[in-house]
């Protein structure tokens, strides 16, 4: 459940709550940050904040400090920067006893934010929309692989001869999703207790794949929520022996998406998105619309950053590799759907592996950038988008990148700085995998070259 001051200040006084989480979200997506006692948060941390090293938003997957880092290095010293808890977000963490968490922003020592922070270029993005008299809202649907080995055993085995928790395809399957429902339901039940407004799980297509869905909300708070359930549910995972996978494509077979659902709405609450035009759209919903299009390719950097994440966009895959819109059509980049109050884009880009803060801070920008420019919307795609001469979604984190780097939208969205941040991390993940000999390359290799 999610926490006031008080609240916890009364469960700390009678031994509920000892822990509690003080978290940011790294570039990666990840909760990182540390455990402090209730009685020190309570007393230090709630008045005068915490902190931590600047190299949380300066080092790849494996924690390693490299090169190319405006604001973190070592020439620099790798000083620290403030996490400023933002209580809103306070809560109950039901999986682990006596702990409760907080989500923080990123500060420097003299009060500026620390622009290249995931949250604070969302946050960013909602100022821009504010000052159009606009509010976001947000839905991820984040899908993963599900394993009966435990994170331990799949590091051993080198990640290879994993055993899928449902060994044929369970897409809506009740009986396939019985067979699971133990982890599932603990998931489930324990994100309630933490706040969140789960709506459904399902099966999916891959072996030993789902998905569990939560109620749409202002989209700060989906991205907070979407990285306390990535996080949780591995943890969850791991303490029922098991493990989960949100990469964005484990093997040949179907990867693990995540939709985002976007729409946004007057600071009255009406639904501006829906209107007299045609497919009952209004301008604003149109030349939204056509900003996600025009701008797809360049920020997909945002949707989709990693190396892995371009092995999703395979045809007939469910995972998209044209540029166009349809309604209610799942070959399409952006499907739209629902009417009235609910009409709203989902963007089928981004995979498992996204950062939710950027994604969807990229989306407000793309959308922003069409209404500001009146930019038209193209006919409605029918039919099969992956066999229609359509632009097409980056074909690599290479293209990607490149594209990012020269795109005046990102630029006047984000900033200069910004943009130079997250196409170094790119380039640091493309010289990490340049350099790696891969067991595809051994396979092919040892004997037969």
């Amino acid at each position: 459940m999610t926490l006031t001051l008080d609240e916890l200040t009364e469960m700390a006084a009678d031994g509920r709550i000892d822990t509690v989480v003080v978290a940011i979200t790294d570039m990666q997506g990840r909760l990182q940050g540390k455990r402090c006692s209730a009685r020190f948060f309570l007393e230090e941390v709630v008045p005068h904040a915490s902190e931590g090293c600047n190299y949380l938003l300066a080092v790849d997957v494996d924690m390693n400090t490299v090169d190319g880092y405006a604001m973190s290095s070592w020439e620099k010293g790798y000083g620290d920067f403030v996490m400023k808890p933002d209580l809103a977000t306070l809560r109950r963490v039901p999986w682990h006893p006596g702990t409760a968490m907080v989500i923080c922003d990123l500060e420097w020592e003299d009060g500026r934010p620390v622009e290249a922070s995931p949250r604070q270029v969302l946050k960013g993005q909602l100022d821009r929309l504010a000052e159009q008299n606009l509010v976001p809202y947000a839905g991820t649907e984040l899908e993963f692989i599900l394993f009966g080995d435990s994170y331990e055993e799949a590091w051993d085995k080198g990640y290879r001869g994993l055993k899928p928790a449902n060994q044929y395809n369970v897409d809506y399957s009740i009986m396939g999703t019985a067979r699971v429902e133990p982890v599932l339901h603990r998931i489930r039940a324990e994100m309630e207790a933490a706040g969140l407004y789960v709506e459904s799980a399902k099966g999916e297509c891959n072996l030993g794949q789902h998905e569990i869905a939560f109620r749409y909300a202002h989209a700060l708070a989906t991205c907070d929520n979407h990285s306390i359930y990535k996080s949780g549910a591995k943890e969850i995972a791991a303490q029922e022996g098991m493990s989960l996978t949100f990469m964005a494509k484990w093997d040949e077979r179907e990867g693990n998406s995540c939709h985002i659902h976007l729409s946004v709405r007057s600071t009255d609450g009406d639904a501006v998105m829906a209107g007299d035009r045609r497919h009952g759209f209004s301008p604003l919903m149109e030349q939204f619309l056509a900003g996600l299009l025009a701008t797809t390719r360049e920020l997909t950097y945002f949707l989709a950053p990693n190396i892995n994440s371009y092995k999703r966009y395979v045809e007939g895959s469910f995972a998209p590799t044209a540029v166009a819109w349809g309604r209610d059509n799942r070959t399409c980049a952006l499907r739209v759907v629902g009417h009235g109050d609910s009409l709203r884009v989902e963007h089928r880009v981004p995979g498992g592996d996204v950062n939710p803060y950027l994604a969807v801070a990229a989306l407000i920008a793309a959308g922003l950038y069409g209404v500001e420019h009146e930019l038209p919307l193209e006919e409605e795609f029918a039919g099969n988008a992956y066999r229609a001469d359509l632009p097409r979604v980056p074909a690599s984190l290479d293209e990607a990148a490149r594209l990012l780097a020269g795109s005046e939208v990102a630029e006047k969205a984000f900033g200069r700085a910004v943009v130079e941040h997250y196409v170094n991390a790119a380039r640091i993940e493309l010289d990490a995998y340049a350099a790696a000999v891969t067991d595809w390359e051994r396979v092919r290799g040892f004997e037969r070259l």
